[in-house]
């Protein structure tokens, strides 16, 4: 009698278990991003901001529907590509992902919104180029600032903080960098600059002597990339060999990186500014806490995107909320009605995805480290 009971015991046990996990619905979150090659620092720190977000929701266990959400990542590497960024989103799609973090790449995010548009997939990236919100898809999100707004803010901080008077404006040939490069050169000139050239190279490139050097001889200030850190450091080397350290590298937001200083060394300094939307996470208030969490759980400092990525996942986890649904379609009406204050700053999207406010700071480098210049 005694074992019968023992045995009927296990059984409602493990029926009563086996029903709380039937409660448990699991919600895919997608990443997609460079993973590896050059831009694998970055691809890698958004996708931490992720994990980091997903860990914190699980251990809250958050409900909608009546079911407690269960969160998993499914972490794609597109290569910074625009091919492999469609493939992703199509491997995505295939999966049953409902939301999606990423691409970094504005040329990878073009193409693939796409995809996601059609598959009624959410998506929110980091891809700065203004085209790619410009098919006022319902369920696509740039959560930081476009290439207009940190381009136009560069563009204004060298004119009138450091009297710059002659530019040259490379830009490595693809979607974010030709974008931004066009921002800053039609910004530059409105506000009275002298845009001594134009030249391209690509974003596999190490070699820029022949363009320092043209840009050299036309006495320039200034030098605008629009393109990457792994491209930006060996130019800043290479502009202090050929003799141009008193001439500024100035970039986006994508120079705006610890990479840059690590690739650099002694060659990025204060002669280095960028320009990166948001504000300054040290000022926000949940900004050093997420820091220290960040860094407790990876064992290094953010990089540019981190933060943001983390916020937009806390944002859809509580649209969800809102929405008691997760329905990307019923999440993505609350993401345009609704504001959301996260550790970088606050968020809210008008009708084409883009945020309605935001911040762009401009840094320089010190010590290896990015050190804020202004606000704008």
């Amino acid at each position: 009698m005694k074992i019968a009971s023992l045995a009927l015991a296990a059984t409602l046990l493990a029926t009563a278990s086996h029903g709380a996990l039937a409660q448990d619905q699991p919600v895919r979150i997608g990443l997609s991003g460079p993973l590896t090659g050059a831009n694998a620092f970055a691809g890698k720190d958004n996708e931490n901001g992720v994990r980091l977000a997903l860990e914190e929701l699980n251990a809250r266990k958050i409900k909608a529907g009546g079911k407690t959400l269960r969160f998993e990542l499914m972490s794609e590497d597109d290569q910074g590509d625009p091919k492999s960024g469609v493939n992703v989103a199509q491997k995505f799609a295939d999966a049953g992902v409902k939301f999606v973090l990423g691409p970094y790449n504005s040329g990878v995010a073009i193409p693939a919104s796409r995809v996601y548009h059609d598959a009624g997939i959410l998506m929110s990236t980091v891809g700065t180029s203004p085209k790619i919100t410009q098919a006022r898809y319902p369920n696509v999100f740039r959560i930081v600032a476009s290439d207009t707004q940190v381009g136009a803010s560069m563009a204004s901080y060298a004119a009138k903080a450091l009297k710059i008077r002659t530019v040259g404006v490379i830009d490595d040939r693809t979607a974010f960098g030709q974008g931004i490069a066009d921002e800053f050169a039609r910004q530059a000139r409105a506000s009275g600059l002298t845009v001594a050239g134009r030249e391209f190279t690509n974003d596999k490139a190490s070699d820029f002597a022949s363009i320092l050097t043209s840009f050299r001889t036309k006495k320039v200030d200034a030098i605008f990339f629009g393109g990457y850190a792994p491209q930006g450091a060996p130019m800043a080397r290479q502009m202090k060999q050929l003799g141009m350290a008193n001439v500024r590298l100035l970039g986006g937001d994508t120079l705006c990186s610890p990479e840059m200083a690590k690739l650099g060394g002694d060659a990025v300094g204060a002669n280095v500014l960028c320009a990166q939307a948001g504000a300054m996470l040290d000022k926000q208030a949940g900004g050093p806490a997420f820091k220290t969490r960040y860094k407790g759980r990876f064992g290094r400092e953010p990089d540019v995107y981190a933060p943001a990525f983390y916020d937009q996942t806390m944002f859809i986890a509580k649209a969800i909320q809102d929405a008691n649904s997760v329905d990307a379609g019923a999440v993505g009406k609350v993401l345009h009605s609704a504001s959301y204050t996260g550790v970088a700053g606050t968020y809210g999207y008008d009708a084409s995805g883009n945020l309605k406010q935001t911040a762009v700071t401009v840094y320089t480098f010190k010590g290896g480290q990015l050190a804020p210049l202004a606000n704008y």
